[in-house]
């Protein structure tokens, strides 16, 4: 079988969820794998980049101060509450809110075979990010949407075997929506939206 690009980064299917919560340090390698994605649809997703780089920064910060505190997603958030800080937990606030909005275009891209990835990325924003984006930004990412690669260019550069790509996002998504559920319930019932 030919390798796609979900075979060369951490799946978000093997990040360990326990009763404590989502591990942090898996979730930072597979959210770093995912960002990375956006190199394949050019320099105009760059903005999108770099803000979810941003708050997986934040994140890691928070871990590197104590990896066995901070070995998960929720208890990093908790400790951080405790302490009367917040930059972690609106980092992962954010950064979340940027794994939906991937989450959802793709998962509808998937459903759309036909649709253009503009589409799949416009109709994705409209439902995910852009109720908490400003006048000043949301220009931004409706160029961005509309500087989308092509489909087929888009899906040739995840893998040469089509059949394979499917499988691999598939799953991969799967795992995704696993990860961003569990954080949104989270932060719902702790009221932290």
């Amino acid at each position: 079988m030919a390798s796609t690009y979900f075979q060369g980064t951490r799946n978000y299917t093997d990040v360990t969820i326990t009763d404590e919560g989502i591990n942090t340090q898996e979730f930072l390698e597979a959210t770093e794998g995912l960002v990375k994605i956006f190199d394949l649809f050019g320099t105009v997703f760059g903005v999108v980049q770099s803000d979810m780089n941003g708050n997986i920064k934040k994140i890691r910060d928070r871990y590197l101060q104590n990896p066995v505190v901070n070995s998960t997603l929720q208890n990093l958030v908790k400790g951080e509450i405790a302490e009367k800080k917040k930059t972690a937990t609106e980092g992962l606030l954010w950064l979340t809110r940027g794994l939906d909005f991937t989450l959802q275009s793709l998962e509808r891209s998937e459903a759309n075979p036909g649709e253009e990835l503009s589409v799949s990325f416009t109709k994705g924003y409209e439902a995910t990010l852009r109720q908490y984006h400003g006048m000043l930004v949301r220009p931004v990412f409706t160029m961005a949407m509309k500087a989308c690669p092509y489909r087929a260019d888009f899906y040739d550069k995840l893998g040469s075997d089509q059949a394979a790509v499917k499988q691999d996002l598939t799953t991969y998504l799967g795992g995704l929506r696993r990860i961003v559920t569990d954080i949104q319930a989270f932060y719902t019932a702790n009221n932290l939206k």
